[in-house]
């Protein structure tokens, strides 16, 4: 049995594996490597091309992914069964890659909500918020009396108006009154408030919680305004009172959050949030890779990339250091690495207990192979700034975000940072929104963008299929930011998804 180069993708010349870009038998001859293969090997999985030694590094993107538990054959599927992690000193070598980005001379527009005081919004949505979980039933109850698809007449009124949404949560109380736990819940709520994509707000407490209103709204320096209402269930009377009074107050921020209108704005106000759930052997081929050419044309613009999920970037944090502007900026990556292992360690945990089950079933093996195909998301710029969870970005260009990597509390810090757009790579078929940012979701290969095109927005498997190079990829990703980012709904948004998927970080002890 032969076939020829179309069967495998080898990614660096100095790699010792190569990817099968479909199921290859036992016995199948991949001629371009002068091996052949010795078992069922799955789409999206390792394949030795050469004998590596027990012990010895085993290398995909010419990157230490991993040391051989035993000795592998050329020829021979390698995964769990015969890889395994392994730690090794990384070269930090900190802006050596750094370079002047080449900016546009006439940037790229999209058609922007621009508010009062300049922020530019890509949704207009009225927003609940709560200040704890005792109070979501209610904040839940006064958005579903605006719900399109219950009250299809609910809006008919504001066509310029996307929804009224309730993003309820599970904390607010049970934890200490001082620390962070409390400021991060209150610096995620705050960000959400001052969301430009929200044209109107309003939280709603209980009254007797421990992340009292007040207090959340003196550590972020909000005030109330005819479009920032804040009130509890106990001091209004009880559900039904509280309920009807923010439907009243609701109704009355409709009107003059209707008067919006659209305009060219550029792209320079387009920040975008990346996230890669559900990752497979392609992720870091295909998606992530197009991904990241957009984000080079989105700086080259003018505009903003938020890169996260740092237990998902661990033993790859190297390649951004060598990117860091400043040591300033790599130091600031680096501390956030080493205050994930001491997290880790207090909690009995461990760095590499990553990929997931779905990941190694589609053949990522360790953490290292998953980290170096996530940040390709983060193309090929400067590495500008550092930031803490939901802490508000102020730099232009890529920047990083410290979150988990658990996409729902991971986007959710995004947002309250600023992120008005999510563009989210999948192998697996994640299936996920983020309001009020419009969330675009990437499949890395053909067969999922089959199977679940419903909730997938393009296509990036034409790159594995040769249909596609990387960079004409990257560019209708970044089309598509613009078209989003101008109104044009994702998938997601039809299927009603964003309000569910508001997860702020929970840290600490809950008492």
């Amino acid at each position: 049995m032969s076939q020829n180069d179309t069967a495998v993708i080898r990614i660096h010349p100095a790699d010792n594996v190569v990817i099968a870009r479909r199921q290859l038998l036992s016995g199948t001859r991949l001629e371009s490597e002068g091996v052949t293969v010795q078992g069922l090997v799955p789409p999206g999985h390792k394949i030795a091309v050469q004998a590596i030694a027990a012990g010895q590094p085993v290398r995909r993107y010419n990157q230490i992914i991993g040391v051989a538990r035993q000795d592998i054959a050329p020829g021979q599927h390698v995964h769990t069964q015969n890889l395994e992690f392994s730690e090794f000193e990384r070269d930090y070598a900190v802006g050596q890659g750094a370079h002047a980005t080449d900016y546009v001379a006439e940037p790229a527009t999209f058609d922007g909500i621009v508010r009062a005081d300049g922020r530019v919004a890509t949704r207009n949505y009225i927003g609940i918020l709560t200040s704890v979980n005792c109070s979501a039933t209610v904040a839940r109850a006064i958005a579903d009396h605006f719900r399109r698809d219950i009250h299809p007449d609910a809006l008919a009124s504001c066509p310029n108006v996307d929804g009224v949404v309730a993003l309820t949560h599970g904390a607010g109380c049970a934890t200490g009154s001082e620390g962070e736990p409390l400021r991060v819940l209150r610096r995620t709520l705050g960000g959400y408030a001052r969301h430009a994509n929200f044209g109107g707000l309003m939280m709603v407490g209980l009254g007797c919680e421990t992340n009292q209103i007040g207090g959340l709204m003196e550590q972020e320096g909000l005030r109330e305004s005819g479009l920032l209402h804040t009130f509890n269930i106990q001091d209004t009377g009880g559900t039904r009172k509280t309920v009807a009074r923010g439907i009243e107050l609701v109704e009355r921020m409709l009107e003059q959050a209707n008067q919006v209108r659209r305009q060219p704005v550029p792209a320079s106000h387009l920040t975008v949030g990346l996230q890669c759930g559900g990752s497979d052997g392609y992720s870091g081929i295909s998606a992530n890779p197009a991904l990241g050419a957009a984000v080079d044309l989105l700086v080259r613009h003018g505009g903003t990339a938020i890169l996260s999920e740092t237990p998902e970037i661990y033993g790859g944090e190297h390649l951004l250091t060598r990117r860091a502007e400043t040591p300033a900026v790599a130091d600031k990556l680096l501390a956030r690495v080493r205050w994930w292992e001491d997290y880790c360690a207090r909690n009995d945990a461990e760095m590499d207990n990553n990929p997931s089950a779905g990941n190694k079933a589609g053949g990522l093996t360790t953490i290292l192979e998953k980290s170096l195909g996530a940040i390709a998301k983060s193309g090929t710029t400067n590495l500008t700034d550092v930031f803490e969870y939901a802490e508000t970005v102020r730099a232009r260009g890529l920047v990083f975000m410290d979150t988990p990597g658990y996409d729902p509390v991971s986007a959710t810090g995004q947002v309250a940072g600023g992120a008005n757009l999510i563009c989210f790579t999948t192998g697996r078929g994640s299936a996920y929104g983020c309001a009020p940012a419009p969330s675009l979701k990437l499949s890395t290969n053909t067969a999922l963008w089959q199977r679940q095109s419903d909730d997938i927005d393009i296509n990036c498997g034409e790159v594995v299929d040769g249909a596609q190079s990387v960079a004409q990829m990257g560019e209708r990703i970044f089309r598509l930011m613009l078209q989003t980012a101008s109104g044009q709904r994702t998938r997601s948004e039809e299927h009603g998804y964003g309000q569910n998927e508001f997860v702020p970080w929970a840290l600490g002890a809950v008492m």
